[in-house]
């Protein structure tokens, strides 16, 4: 246990409360108001969903960026949804990628509670016996949510003791996918699954897949279905791979170990690094130094820089450890790393020649999820070409720490107006903006709250420098 962990783990628990976002401007149009509309009309009482009708429980790397966007509405109740979140963390460390609703019928979503089994299938691994959670994992994106969120209002944070409370299960998180999950022996964390790395239908889990032996279609129904055009998401077979997949963690107990599909991404290990960053500045704030985190993130940025960077088409590669090399698709994935501040000189600058060329950038108003040049591009299906709010943020923040203020300006403004253009959509055509998916996403609404924040934030600074600047002008004339 490291001393962080020690000066906290006696914090005393705290009753989860909520209070109602604060009044906001009488503008219907503005995208403060029509975003709370979307995160309150979303919000469960203790959690936020990502969508009322396909997506009816709590998922968890959408409760990460969904509690960024609420913290400017209400800080508490962004600390509520990471809290609920992390309470329902197993034993092993596991953030569990789904938190299930038991008012929510078991047909309304799949796989369901009684596919995943946790209490029972994952009882050696520490699964909670009071919730029914899935047994795979999201990207680590939590630590850096904590902190923006304790940013907002600290105050309020220390005062219901919120670091101190989540600081031990975030720590084990890391841990759980350091420790259990480097199954390549590179140091960097692995994805056993295409719906952990969070890009589901991306077209780097083509060839990885084509090794799994689908399930029997009749033995599944899928629910997605319902709720979206079957043109614009995963085909049936690469569906049907998705459960054999599940279904044999599941059997096996959910042991981690390398098995058939077995991937180091470079957005998941992105994110860890990023978040080991914010865990050090939690631990400081906790009163630890925090040295021995930026460490670890610095090497996990060597590491990931070794294994997954791609010199030649200036890009970081998802790397197939059944396959035994790198797999030569773009996707946003692959730019996710520009947010590292420890990223090399050479490599930021290349990751944004990329992000604004052909592949990503050229006749195309969002960033794209996968290369416009590619055989399989297509605009509508999911993770195969759409543009997604949550992407656009993390690449914003890139963009921003490597002082491509500009771009990172630009961007900010395409993602906001463009998701308040959509009706907030799950993702959008990367050319036109159409919206697809569900309506009302819960994280399109919270990140562009928060890039809207932002510019406004950015607007204001300016705004005061430069009347500084004209005032001490006048006091020279």
């Amino acid at each position: 246990m490291d001393r962080t962990a020690q000066l906290t783990t006696s914090a005393p628990d705290r009753a989860i409360a909520y209070d109602p976002p604060p009044a906001v401007p009488n503008d219907p149009a503005s995208v403060h108001v029509t975003a709370a509309r979307v995160l309150d009309g979303n919000w469960t009482g203790t959690s936020t969903v990502p969508s009322r009708q396909l997506y009816p429980h709590q998922w968890s790397w959408d409760s990460a960026f969904v509690a960024i966007g609420l913290r400017h509405l209400s800080p508490l109740r962004a600390q509520t949804e990471l809290e609920t979140l992390l309470a329902a963390q197993w034993g092993d460390g596991r953030i569990p990628h789904i938190v299930f609703n038991p008012s929510v019928p078991l047909d309304a979503y799949f796989p369901s509670p009684d596919f995943w089994r946790s209490s029972t299938a994952g009882r050696a691994a520490g699964a909670p016996r009071t919730v029914q959670t899935s047994g795979i994992v999201q990207p680590p994106v939590h630590a850096l949510a904590t902190w923006l969120v304790h940013l907002a209002d600290p105050g309020l944070s220390r005062a219901r003791s919120f670091l101190a409370g989540v600081y031990p299960r975030l720590a084990a998180w890391h841990r759980y996918l350091l420790h259990r999950r480097d199954l390549g022996g590179g140091g960097l964390v692995s994805v056993v699954h295409p719906w952990e790395q969070g890009m589901d239908n991306s077209p780097c889990w083509d060839a990885p897949l084509a090794r799994v032996t689908p399930a029997p279609a009749r033995s599944f129904r899928r629910a997605d279905l319902d709720h979206g055009a079957a043109e614009d998401r995963p085909t049936d077979l690469d569906y049907g791979r998705y459960v054999r997949l599940a279904t044999d963690y599941r059997d096996a107990g959910y042991a981690d170990r390398a098995r058939e599909f077995a991937v180091e991404d470079p957005a998941f290990n992105a994110l860890l690094i990023a978040s080991e960053h914010a865990l050090a500045r939690i631990a400081r704030e906790l009163g630890a130094t925090g040295t021995a985190r930026h460490a670890r993130a610095g090497r996990l940025t060597a590491a990931l820089v070794d294994r997954l960077w791609d010199p030649e088409r200036e890009i970081f590669l998802c790397r197939d450890l059944r396959g035994g090399g790198l797999i030569p698709e773009r996707s946003v994935s692959g730019l996710v790393p520009l947010l590292l501040p420890e990223l090399p000189r050479e490599t930021a600058t290349a990751l944004v020649r990329t992000l604004t060329g052909p592949h990503f950038g050229t006749a195309s108003r969002l960033v794209p999820s996968y290369d416009l040049l590619g055989e399989a591009f297509d605009p509508h299906r999911y993770w195969r070409g759409p543009a997604w709010s949550n992407t656009g943020w993390l690449l914003e923040r890139g963009l921003r720490e490597h002082g491509e203020r500009a771009r990172a300006d630009a961007l900010a403004e395409a993602v906001v107006r463009t998701a308040a253009a959509s009706g907030f959509a799950e993702y959008v055509d990367p050319h036109t903006g159409e919206a697809c998916g569900a309506a009302g996403f819960s994280w399109t609404a919270a990140l562009a709250l928060d890039l809207h924040h932002g510019r406004q934030a950015r607007a204001a600074e300016q705004h005061g420098s430069r009347h500084t600047r004209h005032g001490q002008s006048m006091d020279k004339g």
